[in-house]
């Protein structure tokens, strides 16, 4: 049967399905729901693990001998089959569906998977371990239900934020829900239960870590040439994902230009503010990047991006980090002279 994700905790409180298939592209909820899992069968007694990962070479006669073999000491097993690239082919689809109709009462078996398209949930296969067992997906946490997901976690820390705090917090977080379970429990960790304050929550998030591509927009916003350099230099030594710090500049940049478009129509810029989700301190640093730069400079800089995206993704001759760092430097020292802004 298939169970939506939130609904697990519920149903491991009435026992163990002996067959649970997980599968999904938010691998954060999946570890999550995996752990739920192992945990549940400790309690229950399946005190033996083993682990089983389909890769070249496998052979899938060890999944039958796993799932029927016992415990030297008699204890009840928990079986987990990793498949990380989501396509047993012919002879596993086979194995598999023969794995159903054979269940051990002895052994819960745990699948995981990565997204699985149409067809692949179509399968014979698939369909064989969703009647079989209990079937999970975990997708990711849309924006518009980040602020709802993180209220809840906090909740559970019987902790509360204000919905303009929770929206800053979501920002800080977006697409990364490993980062937004670790902010969550540092703010556990630093502060009482009840109502957190914006300060708060902005003390601990933006004290992360000392190079971070949040702190590399607020050197960009507040025309710090060479605090930007710094941290730039800094994501690169430690090894960051230049894709990660791209997609940082690009969405500042992106940011910008839309403000500045909507200035250019006589918008009031506290209501285009808030139509743009900048919350916090980054609506200090937003007029006077507004004033400084023109829209043929925003729209020059995500030129320079495009081009260092197609770096990263080898397509032409450069480095993306030197393109990055002349786009950044480019936005802080421009001038755009004189603007006036509606308030």
């Amino acid at each position: 049967m298939q169970l939506k994700l939130e609904q697990l905790p519920q149903h491991l409180q009435k026992g163990l399905a002996s067959l649970y298939v997980l599968h999904g592209e938010e691998a954060f909820l999946v570890l999550e729901a995996v752990d739920r899992i192992r945990a549940r069968a400790r309690q229950e007694g399946f005190a033996e693990r083993e682990v089983l990962t389909v890769e070249p070479g496998f052979k899938w006669n060890e999944l039958m001998m796993a799932g029927a073999s016992q415990s030297l000491f008699g204890d009840r097993k928990l079986l987990e089959l990793r498949i990380p690239g989501g396509k047993p082919g012919a002879e596993g689809g086979q194995a598999l569906q023969d794995y159903c109709q054979n269940l051990s009462p002895d052994t819960v078996t745990l699948i995981t998977l990565p997204k699985l398209d149409r067809t692949q949930q179509g399968s014979k296969w698939f369909t064989a371990l969703e009647h079989a067992g209990v079937a999970v997906a975990a997708w990711p946490i849309e924006r518009a239900s980040l602020p709802q997901w993180i209220a809840g976690r906090l909740q559970q820390q019987n902790q509360r934020l204000d919905r303009d705090t929770l929206a800053f917090l979501a920002d800080k977080v977006e697409g990364n829900l490993f980062a937004a379970h670790q902010e969550i429990q540092k703010l556990g960790l630093l502060y009482g239960e009840g109502e957190l304050s914006p300060e708060q929550v902005r003390d601990a998030v933006l004290d992360v870590s000392r190079f971070d591509v949040f702190k590399l927009g607020e050197a960009l916003l507040g025309g710090d040439a060479l605090r930007f350099s710094r941290v730039l230099d800094g994501l690169q030594a430690e090894g960051e994902s230049p894709v990660l710090v791209l997609w940082a500049l690009a969405e500042e940049v992106r940011t910008l230009l839309k403000l500045k478009r909507g200035l250019l129509q006589r918008q009031a810029l506290p209501q285009l503010l808030k139509e743009h989700r900048v919350w916090g301190a980054r609506q200090q640093l937003m007029e006077p990047a507004l004033r400084r730069l023109s829209v043929a400079q925003l729209e020059t800089a995500l030129s320079e991006a495009a081009h260092s995206d197609r770096l990263i993704k080898g397509l032409g001759s450069g480095e993306p980090w030197s393109v990055m760092l002349r786009l950044g430097l480019s936005l802080c020292s421009a001038t755009a002279g004189a603007f006036v802004i509606n308030t």
